[in-house]
């Protein structure tokens, strides 16, 4: 493609947008702000939709049609932008299972629309029934029985694995890029350029897409496309009727059909053992494979003895015709006494992934305990267990075991077993918050918890805090429904390292707007709520939600000046210079950044924040030195960076040390316009340090760039 032809020009810019994950392609998108700036003559804001994204290439492309010279510079840019390198593996779908039966219809069907012509609309299949019909399991086989049809991979996503137990849109595209091996730092940040690079990636591939557990059409309708090779299967309870699909709906098994399901679970010997049971069995069942395999268990073992309990109150009028309820309550009674109460009062909420621990705090039992009763509740079908080998409840199954808890247990006991999971939760977390930014202002300093947690390394703590991410979401989520405010911003705290060095920020964004919503009600013009807001503006800034990221971070230094935290203040303030830097408002960056100074110059020798100045100030100085150079004050702009240098040099800051060296390469050598020999050889020697410094460090994406860097710095044009 003509690199400077309109659609060349686009395609240059899109590239550069999706690009944004990582810290290489932030300058990358700064470099293109510059080049816009300086061809048409005047300040030009980031495009935030693609509506803007494709007004600015026009734009740019009539200013190269008028200067050769420009279409010049462009067309070297063009060049040295990094290219993402598309779908990396082959996913496949999970295993089914091998009692699979009948269904013959149904697969036929989803032959068909697989097979169509292709015409130009979706290939999309939606399959509901109701929980426990076997919707899942259809999509499953079909997909496996036909991995032929699809050479560039099968992707399975179960969209319970959210807050709440509903994924978000963007997250479920974040997924999806990554079991296609897509790394995160290729992955668009901003959600609707997410949903279009899909749609790009997936144009001419083989793919099958399989949303297990849909709850809405909105939530899956941007993972939707009209390739031509890529058939997405969605599975739902409801019929979605926003969606445009084929839908299948999926009933009941016939009994004979049920009869060889139990065979294939249960064993023929057992079924014919248990003839004169099965017409009752299969009236109890009604066709539901979850139902039938619940029972299963029982025709092939003798069953372990019954704990007499009265029935679970149903939530239908009539709970003699919901066969799963039947199954949930008849293998609930299979339980003995411990294991029950762990089935009960760890279902009080939707863990989105359940560990012994939680159980274990939730029951107020041991560990070990607690792991025993949740092995025995997924044996008999009450929970499944994930790929990371935790548990989940199903929808009915935590409906009922909830329901159980507050007709045996009561509300006080169920209170109860939520707060201690909550403290359990709390205790883990800021400690390891802690581990995890040992040197930040910013990480909690717990006082009232004797639990000792030690990390190799504080790259193993933030693993820690990010495997537990969902569950401290959701814990945020509980301790504000239970009226624990302290408990939400103190675990709003303890994630800011999870948000800084792990992303995750679709699973935390809930978390974090409870944070701010809880703070404002119950902490107004604290610093606690001057935390919240700040971690929530991050959030959003690195979500390009700049809108409202810009009312979280005003917030900030409202309440950090009402506090009288000046260090605070000072932060908030930056994030909104950083907000306008990366939206390429620059000479409002600059004054936001000079205001930032102000507030340093007003913290004395012995005040709080007092120790963190000299590094807050030489990051100030690096913030100043990139706003200067891309506003072409270029020998302002290398002062600063030389100014903050200095000090990342001098405190063995490999990291900031390696971005500094980069930024001052850039003054020189960025791609965005020819340039001399002596700037060449100006960046060279920074470029040729940053690597030295980089070496063994996980920098991928900052080594690539730098390598593109130096072959424009060694190119003889």
């Amino acid at each position: 493609m003509d690199p400077i032809s309109l659609a060349g020009i686009a395609a240059v810019l899109a590239a550069v947008a999706n690009g944004t994950a990582s810290e290489a392609g932030k300058w990358v998108w700064q470099s293109a702000g510059g080049l816009a700036r300086r061809a048409l003559g005047r300040e030009v804001p980031a495009p935030a939709n693609g509506h803007q994204l494709a007004e600015l290439a026009r734009q740019l492309h009539e200013a190269m049609r008028r200067d050769p010279a420009l279409a010049g510079d462009w067309a070297v840019f063009a060049s040295t932008v990094g290219r993402g390198h598309g779908i990396r593996s082959t996913p496949q779908l999970p295993a089914t299972t091998r009692a699979f039966t009948d269904r013959v219809k149904l697969m036929k069907l989803l032959d068909k629309e697989a097979s169509r012509r292709p015409d130009g609309l979706p290939r999309t299949v939606l399959l509901y029934g109701p929980e426990g019909i076997g919707t899942s399991e259809v999509a499953k086989c079909w997909g496996n029985r036909n991995a032929d049809r699809y050479g560039d991979g099968q992707v399975y996503l179960d969209l319970r694995s959210g807050p709440d137990g509903a994924m978000g849109s963007g997250a479920a595209l974040r997924e999806v890029f990554r079991k296609l091996g897509f790394p995160d730092e290729e992955i668009p940040v901003c959600e609707e350029r997410r949903a279009e690079y899909f749609r790009t990636c997936a144009a001419d591939r083989e793919l099958l897409v399989v949303l297990d557990h849909a709850t809405s059409a909105a939530q899956v309708r941007p993972l939707v496309t009209s390739a031509p090779k890529v058939l997405t299967v969605i599975v739902s309870r409801d019929p979605l009727y926003g969606l445009d699909a084929l839908r299948i709906p999926v009933g009941p098994l016939a009994d004979k059909d049920a009869h060889r399901l139990l065979v294939g679970v249960a064993g023929k010997p057992a079924v014919d053992a248990a003839r004169d049971a099965l017409p009752q069995l299969f009236a109890r069942c009604a066709g539901s494979p979850y139902a039938l395999r619940a029972a299963a268990p029982r025709l092939a073992h003798v069953p372990p003895p019954r704990t007499e309990r009265s029935p679970v109150p149903a939530m239908t009028q009539n709970p003699e015709s919901d066969p799963v309820r039947t199954a949930i309550e008849d293998s609930y009674r299979c339980l003995d006494p411990v294991a029950a109460r762990v089935y009960r009062l760890t279902a009080l909420r939707p863990w989105p992934d359940c560990t012994a621990r939680i159980a274990a705090l939730a029951a107020n039992l041991s560990t070990a305990e607690a792991a025993r009763a949740l092995d025995a509740a997924a044996a008999l079908g009450l929970l499944d267990t994930t790929p990371s080998g935790r548990y989940r409840y199903r929808p009915s199954v935590r409906a009922h075991a909830e329901q159980a808890a507050v007709t045996e247990d009561g509300v006080a006991v169920c209170s109860a077993a939520v707060h201690r999971v909550l403290r359990g939760l709390l205790h883990f977390a800021e400690p390891t918050a802690r581990a995890a930014l040992p040197e930040s202002w910013r990480s909690p300093r717990p006082t009232d918890s004797d639990e000792q947690l030690t990390y190799g390394s504080a790259g193993e703590a933030v693993a820690a805090l990010a495997t537990e991410a969902g569950n401290l979401a959701e814990a945020v989520a509980a301790a504000e429904e239970f009226g624990a405010p302290d408990t939400v911003c103190r675990l709003v705290r303890a994630l800011w390292p999870v948000q800084l060095k792990a992303g995750h920020l679709e699973t935390l964004l809930p978390a974090l707007h409870a944070g701010a919503r809880t703070a404002d009600t119950h902490f107004p013009g604290t610093r606690s709520a001057a935390m919240t807001h700040t971690h929530l503006g991050f959030a959003l800034t690195a979500l390009e939600r700049y809108e409202e990221a810009e009312i979280e971070l005003r917030a900030a230094a409202r309440d950090e000046s009402a506090a009288g935290h000046v260090r605070g203040h000072a932060s908030a303030v930056e994030g909104l210079g950083l907000l306008r830097l990366a939206q390429w408002r620059l000479p409002e960056a600059y004054d936001l950044f000079d205001e930032v100074d102000a507030l340093y110059a007003a913290i004395g020798p012995d005040d709080e924040g007092a120790a963190d100045l000299p590094r807050a100030r030489a990051l100030l100085e690096r913030h100043r030195g990139r706003v200067l150079t891309g506003m072409d004050r270029l020998d302002e702009g290398r002062e600063r960076l030389g100014t903050a240098l200095r000090y990342f040099r001098t405190s063995t800051d490999a990291y900031n040390t390696a971005r500094t060296l980069t930024d001052l390469a850039r003054s020189y050598v960025d791609g965005t316009r020819r340039a001399s020999p002596a700037e060449k050889a100006a960046a060279l020697p920074l470029v040729d340090e940053a690597l030295t410094v980089l070496e063994g460090e996980q920098a991928d994406y900052h080594l690539a760039y730098l390598r593109r860097l130096r072959d424009l710095c060694v190119s003889p044009e």
